[in-house]
């Protein structure tokens, strides 16, 4: 069931509804059914994956709560971490492993039969997987204790706003929550369909309407020329961005309405004046599980500067691997790692310079020519993220130069059929650039806004009349501008 689909906006409301008329004690009970009805509407078999998931890891934190010590405690802790990560191999990367396996022997020229399983990868399958071992290492750590009722355990898996693609919540941030009693309030409930709007203008009016030009010149990259690459790259940042963010505001609102809080999961990437200040704003929920379950129990910053760099580096390769069973992600995710390193490596020059000069990262001066770089450094990387396989990734990065010099040229002499040629050939046309160009500025137009405070905030302080302008020209641009014949599934559900 997808979230930008007619099924979801009767399934949301119906939830919301009989939610709030059964009494509280109840409510766990309608939600976990809701929620695995909402999973088996991918594939039915699926729901035995995550009821595995569930029992193991509730086994293993009721265990891990009868032992005092970590030490006696550990045991159960590998179990639940190889247990999860074993469901995780077999379903997401057993072929993966298979076809690398196979490619090596090959080149040797030695022929080996190895296994290959037609299995279709379940959704969500690396964000409950990641939230179940939350949990685990958290009571292993004694952060809490042990969640004894098996059915609001189930609920914290399975709970269907962010079961499919996040964000990856924490066991002390959301388990609590459902031993709380939550009342209808207006402005709460208010608060998340304008949230859901604001996911669904992302979605449907930017991503699904870039998602033609990406696709079209990325299926085929040897078709086209470098200026298509460029539009193309700058379109799949905001498609991905869009996506995964529209995503996360609609789930978001969708457990808000309810009175359930999820933790933000983007804060304006696109902002960012370094490599690492954008991971610290780019998918938060599954950057600070990294962080938190990997790069500090390696040791982090604090075994001098060579074990700093190495713990960078597999923090930034395992976080490619998670995105997918390629090697692309797993390259990606090291250049983005490579980045920061270089930046840890020049950050004190870089700080001696700017106090030399006067400058402060706030400083204009320095701040705008920042995000640029950081932005451009992003898009490079994301040219191996959105490409086939590596060849049309060498490919796109060695073509990048041509035809540019062309393309700008027919700018500046203002030739619109140049443009219109263009666009035509990345199956575009002239309204769906403006419409897509005027959309992302007005996402950007937010960003600014709330980077000096709350966008809500400012918009209650209004008039009536201007704010339900507002609200009536967002629903009015969802409805006219939408590309609803694209429509397509969101990116991260892939992962």
């Amino acid at each position: 069931m997808l979230f930008n689909s007619l099924h979801y906006l009767i399934f949301l409301p119906v939830v919301v509804t009989i939610f709030f008329l059964i009494p509280p004690g109840k409510r766990w009970v309608f939600l976990l059914a809701a929620s695995y009805y909402f999973y088996m509407c991918w594939k039915v078999e699926y729901i035995f994956l995550i009821l595995a998931a569930t029992l193991i890891n509730y086994f293993a934190g009721l265990q891990m709560g009868k032992i005092p010590d970590r030490a006696g405690r550990r045991k159960y802790l590998v179990l639940s971490v190889c247990a999860s990560l074993a469901i995780l191999f077999a379903f997401k990367y057993f072929n993966f492993f298979s076809e690398s396996v196979r490619a090596v022997f090959q080149h040797f020229n030695i022929m080996v039969d190895v296994p290959f399983f037609k299995v279709l990868l379940p959704v969500g399958i690396s964000f409950y997987t990641f939230q179940c071992l939350s949990y685990t290492i958290s009571v292993y750590r004694g952060v809490h204790p042990p969640e004894r009722h098996l059915g609001i355990f189930a609920l914290y898996v399975a709970f269907f706003p962010q079961l499919v693609a996040g964000p990856i919540e924490r066991s002390s941030h959301l388990l609590p929550q459902f031993y709380q009693t939550h009342r209808f309030e207006y402005d709460r409930v208010t608060s998340g369909i304008k949230l859901i709007m604001w996911g669904m203008f992302k979605k449907v009016v930017v991503a699904d309407r870039v998602a033609i030009a990406v696709s079209t010149v990325y299926g085929n990259p040897q078709d086209f020329l470098g200026i298509h690459f460029i539009i193309a790259t700058w379109f799949f940042a905001f498609q991905v961005y869009c996506d995964f963010s529209g995503y996360s505001d609609i789930a978001i609102g969708s457990a808000r309405i309810m009175g359930y809080e999820l933790m933000t999961n983007f804060r304006r990437p696109y902002w960012a004046r370094s490599i690492g200040e954008f991971w610290q704003r780019w998918h938060i929920s599954l950057s600070t599980w990294f962080r938190d379950y990997v790069y500090i129990p390696l040791g982090g910053n604090r075994r001098g500067r060579a074990r700093f760099y190495f713990n960078i580096m597999v923090t930034f390769l395992a976080s490619g691997l998670w995105h997918g069973a390629s090697w692309n992600y797993v390259l990606w995710g090291g250049v983005n790692g490579v980045y920061v390193v270089i930046e840890a490596v020049f950050r004190k020059p870089r700080q001696a310079a700017m106090k030399a000069l006067g400058l402060t990262e706030d400083s204009a001066i320095y701040r705008f020519p920042a995000i640029a770089v950081t932005f451009s450094l992003t898009c490079l990387a994301f040219v191996i993220f959105c490409s086939r396989n590596m060849s049309d990734a060498v490919y796109v990065y060695q073509h990048l130069h041509t035809g540019v010099g062309t393309f700008f040229h027919s700018l500046l002499t203002f030739d619109t059929f140049a443009l219109k040629s263009v666009l035509r050939g990345m199956g575009m046309s002239q309204r769906d650039l403006i419409i897509a160009v005027l959309s992302i500025a007005v996402i950007e137009g937010v960003h600014l806004v709330q980077s000096q405070g709350s966008v809500n905030a400012l918009i209650s302080r209004q008039p009536v009349a201007v704010r339900w302008a507002a609200y009536y020209l967002l629903i009015a641009a969802i409805v006219f501008l939408g590309a609803f014949n694209q429509s397509q599934q969101f990116i991260y559900f892939q992962f």
